[in-house]
């Protein structure tokens, strides 16, 4: 999927002229519905269908597929680790739960630390040279997520914002440049798990 000619050819301008530090109403009720889990440390299964829901609707199959004892267990282990690494794997034994969905996982629960990988931010990212690898923004890996969050951290401490609020403005700026389908025909993700070994326009939901 190509964008239009974008007016920007580093990331960091990009970020200063564009930068969304509002949050939709919607996903600031979310986030706040989710700060009991926060504290407690662990998911229920409502909460992580509500997550499902917010982030792609279309793996709430999937995601009911899970036991509750297995949210709990799994989402516990993982808000418990300080390991990225192995939160994300964690987060990824739950049917559903792609890297994409578990990125979500870990944003709504700390908007401040995390923001959520998905074919739009890593396809600006892509266009300005920040990352080089996966150009169509699908498919992702631990090693895609960790290099996408420490790009979105990295500028979030320059800025003064929430990682969130970066990745935030990637997802608004693409979606204003977007030339085209957003994904290719017969392309779209699965949302079943892989096996085990913002420009100044109106804050979407994802």
């Amino acid at each position: 999927m190509a964008l239009k000619r974008i007016p920007f050819t580093r990331l960091e301008p990009l970020l200063r002229d564009c930068l969304s530090k509002s949050e939709d109403e919607q996903t600031l009720a979310l986030v706040q519905k989710l700060r009991p889990a926060r504290r407690r440390r662990y998911l229920t299964q409502g909460e992580l269908e509500a997550v499902c829901r917010w982030k792609s609707a279309r793996a709430i199959r999937h995601i009911r597929a899970n036991s509750p004892w297995k949210v709990r267990s799994a989402t516990r282990r993982a808000l418990a680790t300080r390991s990225e690494r192995q939160k994300l794997e964690l987060l990824r034994t739950l049917q559903g739960v792609s890297v994409p969905m578990a990125s979500a996982i870990l944003t709504l629960l700390n908007p401040r630390r995390y923001g959520v990988i998905d074919i739009r931010v890593w396809q600006l990212l892509y266009k300005l040279g920040v990352v080089a690898q996966k150009p169509s923004g699908t498919g992702f890996n631990f090693n895609n997520w960790y290099r996408f969050l420490m790009i979105v951290r990295y500028f979030a401490r320059k800025l003064e914002v929430n990682a969130r609020d970066i990745e935030r403005t990637l997802f608004v700026v693409h979606r204003e440049y977007q030339k085209g389908r957003l994904y290719a025909f017969g392309h779209r993700p699965s949302n079943k798990p892989l096996q085990q070994t913002g420009a100044r326009v109106a804050h979407p939901r994802r």
